[in-house]
């Protein structure tokens, strides 16, 4: 469900981990578009709410997505007079405030749109999570569930996706095949820089893939780095939703140890600039 309004559209980014810009009308002069105080949120590839339209709109919009790319919380204000120069006429003038909210958002790749995957995705999908869904059968995402942080991505050879992942991204595989399950977990675990890589299946053939991934001449730290089997195990069920929660459940574990080392890693850095500070004073 799109969210209309600036307040809903904050919480939607929230709930997925999506950096956004709330711009605020903050004081008038003259005759213009809105009040003070009227707001709307930006994101990378859509905007929500208005502050007015026309030249405004889209000069605020520019500039938000330009705050975005630098990928910084921060603050700005900006004056804006409405004239022929932004092609307006109201003879008013206006500051916006920008407000930059950066998440730290994980990327998901996740290999296979079965039925697992079916019923994992809804659930993934609300969390902080940027999912690329990785398959090369298109009729299978005709009834994918949507939602912004889903990508759905049609490759004749899905490992090939395993090259576009940045450092810190992770990887979960479920296709139909153990060739190209094999062929993507060998591509993500070669990468080395790839912060989680897991793969459905049993101990059986968990097995099987890491002593051939030995012969093939696989560093054992890197094979040691595979998850396989995935999931919690101490949650039975051999349905698609008892293994996708199972999954998810997982996922949810990485999620709050990766914010939590974050959090460590923002107080050691906020302590290191508080010493700085006081060495200088």
């Amino acid at each position: 469900m799109r969210a209309e309004r600036w307040f809903d559209a904050v919480s939607l980014c929230q709930a997925q981990g999506k950096a956004y810009v709330i711009a605020t009308v903050l004081g008038s002069a003259g005759s213009t578009p809105r009040e003070a105080g009227a707001k709307m949120v930006i994101c990378d590839d859509d905007t929500f709410d208005t502050i007015g339209g026309g030249h405004l709109e889209h000069e605020v919009t520019r500039k938000g997505r330009e705050l975005l790319l630098g990928a910084k919380q921060t603050q700005l204000l900006e004056h804006y007079p409405l004239s022929s120069k932004l092609g307006q006429c109201c003879g008013g003038a206006v500051n916006v405030l920008f407000e930059v909210i950066v998440q730290h958002t994980q990327t998901l790749a996740l290999f296979g749109a079965g039925h697992v995957a079916h019923a994992l995705v809804p659930i993934l999908a609300q969390l902080p999570l940027q999912i690329h869904w990785v398959d090369n059968r298109p009729e299978l995402f005709v009834q994918a569930p949507k939602a912004s942080n889903i990508k759905p991505v049609l490759l004749e050879e899905p490992q090939d996706h395993v090259a576009q992942l940045k450092s810190g991204d992770w990887v979960l595989v479920m296709t139909h095949n153990h060739q190209l399950d094999y062929d993507i977990v060998k591509a993500a675990l070669k990468r080395a820089d790839l912060d989680y890589v897991g793969m459905i299946g049993s101990d059986t053939k968990a097995r099987r893939f890491r002593t051939r991934l030995e012969h093939q001449g696989t560093p054992p730290p890197l094979i040691d780095a595979l998850i396989s089997p995935v999931g919690l195990l101490n949650i039975p069920g051999k349905r698609p939703i008892e293994v996708a929660i199972s999954i998810a459940g997982q996922i949810v574990q990485q999620l709050n140890s990766k914010d939590a080392a974050h959090s460590r890693d923002e107080q050691k850095q906020a302590w290191k600039q508080s010493k700085e500070l006081k060495a200088q004073l």
